[in-house]
Parts: C-alpha cells; structure tokens; sequence
C-alpha cells in the first residue's frame, strides 16, 4: 500500500516514471492525407498535466492554468512508455496545459485546432474561457479557435479530460476493466491519443467532401461542404501523376455535386492499389484561390450477390487477419507513421489481402497506407464496455459511430462496417432496436458498403453473416462450420429484467425472435485460429489469463502448430461455396495474448515463407 501511495504521489507531481521520452516532436507527419493543407502547425511534443484523481479540478481552477507540473509527450497516452508518464492505474480526470502561437500571417482566416481522438471526453478551454466539449474517444474533432485568438498573439490551451471506463456507458473495447491485462484485454488508454495541430482555413472554405467512386459508369461524384456559403466556385482537379484526367467547376454551395468523368479509369484493388490525386480549389470572383485541400481517390466498387462479396464487379475472396492496434511502447498510438505502414506490410508478407480492424478506430494515416499498400480493412470501432442494451449507451455509440463512418467513408480499402462485436447477452427490445437503427443510420451515412452489423454472436439487420468459431481440431472445426446443410450457430443468452421479488416473479412477455442465417448472403468466419505459440516453452504448456493465454490447448511442437494452421485454414477454404472469406486471429502478439502470426514487437515467430504459402491460398478461380 505505501509503494502504491509513493507512485501515485510521484505521478501527481509530475515524475517520470517511464523511459525517456522523445527528444523531436512526434508523429511529425500531417494527421489527415485525404484532405491536406499546407498552413498548419504540428502541436505534438512536450505538454503540461496533472492528473485529477477525484474531479475536484474546476473547483480549484485548473481550467485557468498557465502551466501544470507534469510533463507528458502528446499525442502518446499517460499509461504509455513514450509519453514519459508510464501510470497504467485508472485515470478519470486528468488536465493538459500547453501554450499556443497564433501564427502573425493567419490574419482574416479562420484558425481551427484539430484533435485526432482524446479519450474519453474532452473539454477545451483558452485563456480560462470554456470553448467546446466533445464526447467519445475514438472519433476526430475539431474546434473553432477564431473568436478567442489573435494572430501573432500567444495563448493559454487547457484540455480537460474525463474517463469512466467501467460506466458501461463508453467504449472501452480492449482496454480491460479490471486493474491489470487479462486473457484478450490489455492496458487502458486515457487522454490525448492522436496528433493534435492548429490549422488557417479561409472563413468560406472546404469543410468536408463525400467522394463516391462510379465505375458503372467511370466516374468521381464529389459531394462537398462549405464552412460559409458564398459566390465563389469550387474547382475540382482529378490528376494522374502529373496528367490532369478530368476538372470541373461547381459553385461553392452545399447543394452542389460535382461529377467528374474518367476516359479509361485506372481501378483500384489489393493487387493494383491506384490512387488519382485530387485537388480541390475555393475561388473567388476575382480569380483570387482563397483555399487549397490535397486529396486522393481510389476507383473501386464494393457490393453483394447472392452470397458472395464483389470488388469491381468481380467475386473476390476475403483472407484477412485480425489487427487490434496495440503497440508495446505507445499502446493505442502506433510510435511512428512507419510503423503503421509496416504493419500492412506484416500482413501482406503473411499471405492475407487485408485485416479486420478490431476494437478500435484506427487513425486516418493507417487507412492512407492501406489505400496505397493495397489492403482491404474492415472499418470497426471501440464498442466492448458499452451495455449496448442500455438506452444511453447507445445513444453515446451512435454519435461516435456516426463521426467515425463520416471520417473513413472516403477511403477505397476499408469495404465492409463493422460497428458492433460479439454481443452474447441482447435484450429483446432495446438492443434489437439500437443495432436496427446503427445498421440504418450507417447506410444513410454511407449506402456503397455492406455492413457487418454484430461481428459474430447475435445479428439483427446485416448485409453479410459472420460468426466466431475458435475450434482447435481442424477436422471438428470444418464440421461445426458447415455440415449437411446446417450452418454454424452461436450460442446466446437473451436478458429480461431481474427483479428480487421474492417467489411471485413476472412473466416475460416481450416477443422477439432474433434471425437466423437463410443462406441469402454471404457467410465468412470473421474470427477463428487464435493458436497459441510463445517462445517460452513453459508458457506454451500454461495458460494462464494473466502471463500467457491463447485459444485451447496450445501444440507442443512447432510442426504440430503448423499442421494445426493448415489444416484450420484448409477446414474453410473447403467451404468456399457456402463460406466466402475468413478472418485469422491475430497478426501479432498483445501482451498476455500471445497467438499472432509475429511477437509484440514485430520480430516472426515463425518461418514466414511457409505461413505465407499456407495464407495465400485462395478457392480457384476468384481473384484471377
């Protein structure tokens, strides 16, 4: 107790516990590739903070501070090594000060400060005046600085932030609930968690565009939204290298759609990932660009016949991995844009065409790389922790979820949304209807994806059927699969008030009957494998939640776990008449959970030629 009592104190004082920080500013690299200015300032490095243990921090008027004690590298997260905090207890309030330099030439611009993700809720004050409060921790914000600043001036930012992840009112998705990592929950996350930057955006520009890819009919439809409606014209530029491909001019109103033909489209696949580079253009009567944004486009289409998913009007089998995101040294904040590229380029040299991004939203510069790498993603977000049978938990899932689907939607490898995973225990009246309602708002968001409503577990409204079967021996897994027309069914457990009412209980009378699969779309195994291998043999013989876990009984020997992985890869690729893709439990290794294609650090636990022969194969004659 005295040891616990001396760390908090150092922690609250502002002592470095962790290793010692980065010397550059962080993740230098501009945050968001698909809508990129050149007048904006990187405010990753060194903050102030000072954790709040009891949310007494407004009361002592920490949102009016000029400095705190504790020094923390933004955009990585207190519990993290590379933040030089390294405190992995619950955080529910923590505040971060820094201070801000208006650039002198961002006069007559709107200055916009842009936060990639902050865990949970954030409150954003300048000079001690309350500016915005955004709640969730996964999606992106932006706040509007313009009337509290002065160009050419210095002022005081002070971030709030509040997290109550054992609520069951947030997502909390792999961070464990419990004190310490168990089984497949690891270390939480708190705070700023992504690149934070200042940005000089012209009162009447770009706000945002929706970009559909049209290869029905070879073109782009841009849809764009402006901060001010005015009578300037927007020009849309489609380049192929340094080539112009097609240009157009609508004018700036937020009723404009511009629709831009393409001679001979370049598509974009896992195999040829094209990219056409895109610049939009504010201009004004004078002929006067008041505003720039570098963008890019993939050409693809994403849709469902029968029971196969198409890419490009084209059957085209899914072999992807599981990614959760995690990183030894960062936790959710991958160290560097180098090492989310290389964790494409992981799976890709493992045999898989793409991953299911898992309990997490990753951020955008992943979904860059994967649309230039050529990699196929399922787009999913932090929903373990919610009670989704809860009326304000779904309410609170909806916003984030909404901003995340806004955020992606233009990027040509994720295909599929996943919103939910494996939900086991649904009520017969309020789950049914949030995920109905999640399913619906995301089609209106974004009608040119399937959607997976529930990963595995109980579907309600669902473009394609997935379940989770981490049976060990090849031989019961294909059966338990598919076998004399019965498709695999999960088991689970429908909720009804509890009540302690003695002997004279209530009668459950909600009619509701969840659906089952009629072979009307596609089925894929979206989670199975999970073999457990770790280098320490006397951790592969134990398994334990807390040091060492995996699914089942772990092989004793290294030809043993291969022949296990064939035989569970080879058990679904039989059933590619009826099962039309899968997804591998996991790439790599995540603290105690050590069944991944690689080690925590990336190091390959295994002879990477033969898991790449056993990963690319594909049911002939797709993807030729």
């Amino acid at each position: 107790m005295k040891k616990q009592i001396l760390l908090l104190t150092l922690v609250l004082l502002g002592v470095n516990l962790a290793a010692p920080v980065l010397s550059a500013v962080p993740r230098p690299e501009y945050p968001r590739p698909q809508f990129e200015r050149a007048g904006w300032v990187n405010l990753n490095g060194t903050w102030d903070y000072i954790f709040d243990p009891v949310g007494s921090g407004i009361e002592r008027g920490y949102e009016k501070a000029i400095s705190f004690e504790g020094k923390i590298m933004v955009p990585f997260c207190p519990e993290s090594k590379l933040s030089g905090v390294g405190y992995t207890d619950f955080i529910p309030h923590m505040w971060y000060h820094r201070v801000l330099d208006i650039p002198a030439g961002w006069q007559s611009k709107d200055i916009v400060l842009n936060f990639g993700a902050v865990y949970n809720n954030a409150e954003i004050y300048l000079d001690g005046k309350f500016v915005m409060r955004h709640f969730g921790g996964s999606s992106s914000f932006s706040v509007d600085l313009t009337p509290f600043v002065e160009a050419g001036k210095q002022h005081h930012l002070v971030v709030y932030v509040s997290s109550d992840v054992r609520s069951t009112k947030q997502g909390a998705g792999k961070q464990c609930l419990h004190y310490a990592s168990r089984a497949c929950n690891y270390t939480r996350t708190t705070g700023i968690w992504q690149t934070v930057w200042l940005e000089a955006v012209d009162p009447q520009g770009l706000a945002s565009v929706q970009v559909v890819a049209d290869i029905d009919q070879n073109q782009l439809v841009v849809r764009p939204r402006f901060r001010r409606e005015s009578g300037c014209k927007l020009q849309v530029e489609v380049r192929d290298g340094a080539k112009t491909v097609a240009k157009t001019n609508v004018i700036a109103s937020n009723n404009a759609i511009a629709v831009l033909p393409l001679r001979n489209p370049k598509l974009w696949t896992p195999e040829s990932p094209f990219l056409y580079d895109v610049i939009y253009r504010l201009i004004d009567p004078a002929g006067n660009v008041l505003d720039e944004v570098k963008s890019y486009a993939g050409l693809r289409k994403v849709h469902i016949e029968g029971n196969k998913v198409f890419l490009n009007n084209r059957p085209y089998y899914q072999r992807l991995v599981l990614d959760q995101g995690f990183y030894p040294d960062g936790i959710w904040t991958a160290p560097s844009d180098e090492a989310l590229r290389r964790d494409i380029e992981l799976g890709k040299e493992a045999g898989f065409n793409g991953a299911r991004l898992h309990q997490k939203a990753f951020e955008e510069r992943y979904h860059y790389w994967a649309d230039k790498l050529g990699y196929l993603t399922w787009g999913e977000t932090a929903c373990w922790g919610l009670d989704m049978n809860d009326i304000e938990a779904g309410r609170n899932f909806m916003t984030e979820w909404s901003e995340l689907v806004i955020r992606d939607r233009n990027h040509p490898s994720i295909v599929i949304w996943t919103p939910m995973n494996e939900q086991f225990w649904p009520d017969k009246i309020n789950y049914p209807r949030l995920l109905a309602d999640i399913y619906d708002l995301t089609k209106q968001l974004d009608p040119t994806r399937p959607v997976n409503d529930a990963s595995g577990a109980v579907h309600v409204k669902t473009d394609i059927w997935t379940i989770h079967c981490y049976e060990q021996d090849p031989a019961l897994l294909k059966k338990k699969i598919y076998h004399d027309g019965e498709f695999y069914k999960h088991l689970y457990w429908p909720q009804v008030p509890v009540y302690n009412l003695g002997c004279n209980g209530l009668r459950d009378n909600v009619n509701y009957i969840f659906p089952e699969y009629d072979g009307k779309m596609p089925f894929l195994v979206d989670e199975f494998g999970g073999i457990k291998w770790a280098a320490d043999q006397q951790q592969q013989m134990d398994n334990n939640n807390e040091q060492s876990w995996g699914y089942g009984d772990a092989p004793r020997t290294l030809d043993a776990f291969y022949a296990r992985l064939e035989g569970q890869v080879k058990a679904v690729l039989d059933h590619h008449a009826q099962v039309w893709g899968y997804c591998y439990t996991q790439l790599t290794d995540v603290e105690q959970e050590q069944n991944g294609i690689y080690y925590y650090d990336r190091t390959p636990k295994f002879d990477m030629t033969r898991i790449r022969a056993i990963f690319s194969r594909t049911p002939d004659p797709v993807e030729k």
